[in-house]
């Protein structure tokens, strides 16, 4: 009866093992702080900074109302600057 659960636990060892990539000791570690490392810098880390980044422009904005003002170019109408072919040097109005 005692052979049975190490046999079961020997199974699972070798099953968390192979499935991990079957590498053992410092080689599978250094892998692990790898993965870890670059998922940190990838995804988390970026994440987190946008996030704060944002809270401190909406308590900017909420602090005093008149004074945030947020830097974005503003866009063009291309109707009006004859970026649209065909509408360039036309007045508004119709003139006949």
């Amino acid at each position: 009866m005692a052979s049975s659960w190490r046999r079961t636990i020997g199974n699972l060892r070798s099953f968390v093992g192979n499935s991990m990539g079957g590498v053992r000791g410092g080689a599978n570690l250094a892998s692990w702080v790898v993965a870890g490392t670059l998922a940190y810098y990838l995804w988390v880390k970026p994440s987190q900074d946008l996030k704060r980044e944002q809270e401190e422009r909406a308590a900017l904005a909420a602090l005093d109302p008149n004074r945030y003002v947020e830097k974005r170019k503003p866009i063009p109408d291309p109707q009006v600057t004859g970026l649209i072919y065909g509408n360039k040097n036309r007045s508004s109005k119709s003139e006949e």
